[in-house]
């Protein structure tokens, strides 16, 4: 009896261990496909319409162009109800700038759509910036216009 009871203790956990196992391997191998992209991920579909541009809030040395440490935020257009957009920039191909913020009238935080052009990783310098705008439904990011590339001078 208390054998019994043993080989089937071992055999739970040896289930509950393959599953694990089987979790391991199966989780990375969706996120590949596309399955479950968050914030930051790139991909997701691409449908919707709208339009994305760029709008100097500050701007240092008044050239009408974005600089480090300058302040930008987007003209946008859609009919999506809750867009966003994700900046993200670049230096020698390291990432130094990821933010994201919303452009619909409940966004909780609409400061956030003024975004300066630093971080605590770039702190001077030249950088090349993407903006994208998207839906986000909880479970599916959907790219509403082609993203916005520009060139930051240092």
């Amino acid at each position: 009896m208390i054998q019994e009871r043993e080989g089937r203790r071992h055999r739970g956990l040896k289930v509950f261990v393959l599953l694990c196992a089987l979790m391991v391997i199966a989780l990375p191998a969706m996120a590949a496909k596309g399955g479950g992209k968050g914030h930051g991920g790139s991909g997701g579909s691409t449908g919707g319409s709208g339009t994305i541009s760029l709008k100097m809030v500050t701007d240092a040395n008044g050239n009408g162009t974005p600089n480090y440490g300058d302040q930008v935020t987007y003209n946008i257009s859609t009919t999506a109800t809750e867009p966003r957009v994700e900046l993200l920039c670049y230096q020698n191909r390291v990432m130094v700038l990821d933010a994201v913020t919303g452009f619909y009238a409940s966004y909780p935080w609409p400061w956030t759509q003024v975004m300066t052009l630093s971080s605590q990783s770039w702190t001077s310098g030249a950088a090349e910036c993407t903006a994208t705008l998207f839906s986000w439904d909880g479970w599916t990011r959907t790219t509403l216009a082609p993203p916005l590339s520009f060139h930051v001078d240092p």
